[in-house]
């Protein structure tokens, strides 16, 4: 998204414990009947503004890519590394992170998100989840299960409730991530925070999602696309990413052909969860000629 920053474009890890069930999922949130407060309405008002620079500037395409944007092995092999490899907050780089188990998502409102939102970001999240199965040959759902990816669409007006939901899914979520969610400024869009067990340091198990609902609808299915997709374990941005939504120059709102081909990558068989750089690095620049085909 827009100024990216912390929480907007990263993924946090964080370390948690094997075999801790998460609670059963709550009843939907009934919808608000008071007005907005007077955050939540100027905040609105932020984001509109924020939309209509970004178009009227030529930002957050939603073509996924054209003959504008070329790319090659090399290129992708070196955003891959990158990508999947670095972490903004965290030196040098770091293991491989991505899911073992299957991805369930789940989706949780705030009580000030309207009927219509809902029925669009459900829809949204649902097309969204079947497409990452499709690239990745990975399983992933909504529902099906246990959830273990957990996505709250919440306005301002709803952060205390958020928070006492997101403590109650993981009590050993640490302070400072509890500081983030309740201090975010209008600049975090949204934001993703995936959990590690001990002793597995890049084997993704739990993962929770914050999209603000005062976004328009293009920008909250932008947040859809980049947290999702980060989530899954690419969890940095690069400035030679193009066309790639892993890039702080938001000129793409949505998962690019090139997004998709690190995703491929990334959920390879031959690249294992926790394989590090060094020991990875021979077989990036294959692994994308591979999945770009003989043409490329």
């Amino acid at each position: 998204m827009f100024a990216a920053n912390l929480s907007a474009c990263d993924a946090v890890n964080l370390e948690a414990p094997n075999g801790r069930q998460v609670p059963s999922s709550p009843s939907p949130a009934p919808i608000a009947t008071t007005a907005p407060s007077a955050s939540s309405a100027a905040l609105r008002a932020y984001y509109q503004a924020v939309m209509r620079d970004g178009t009227t500037r030529g930002l957050m395409r939603t073509d996924g890519g054209g003959v504008d944007t070329p790319f090659t092995p090399e290129m992708l092999a070196r955003n891959f590394e990158a990508i999947a490899f670095y972490n903004e907050y965290a030196p040098g780089p770091q293991p491989l992170r991505k899911w073992q188990a299957p991805v369930r998502f789940e989706l949780r409102f705030g009580a000030s998100v309207s009927a219509a939102n809902r029925s669009t970001d459900s829809i949204a999240v649902a097309g969204f989840a079947r497409r990452l199965a499709r690239v990745t040959s990975h399983p992933i759902s909504v529902g099906g299960g246990t959830p273990n990816f957990h996505i709250f669409f919440a306005g301002e007006d709803d952060r205390d409730d958020v928070i006492a939901q997101i403590r109650q899914i993981e009590p050993l979520i640490d302070a400072s991530t509890l500081r983030t969610l309740r201090t975010l400024p209008r600049s975090t869009y949204c934001l993703v925070v995936a959990f590690t067990p001990q002793g597995q340091p890049g084997t993704y198990t739990r993962a929770i999602a914050l999209i603000r609902d005062e976004q328009p609808d293009l920008m909250r299915l932008s947040c859809i696309h980049e947290e999702l997709a980060q989530g899954l374990g690419l969890a940095n941005d690069s400035p030679f990413a193009r066309p790639s939504i892993f890039n702080d120059d938001d000129e793409f709102a949505l998962l690019t052909s090139h997004d998709e081909k690190l995703l491929q990558m990334l959920y390879a068989p031959t690249l294992r969860a926790g394989q590090t750089l060094a020991t990875s690095r021979t077989q990036l620049l294959p692994l994308a000629r591979e999945v770009m085909g003989p043409d490329a």
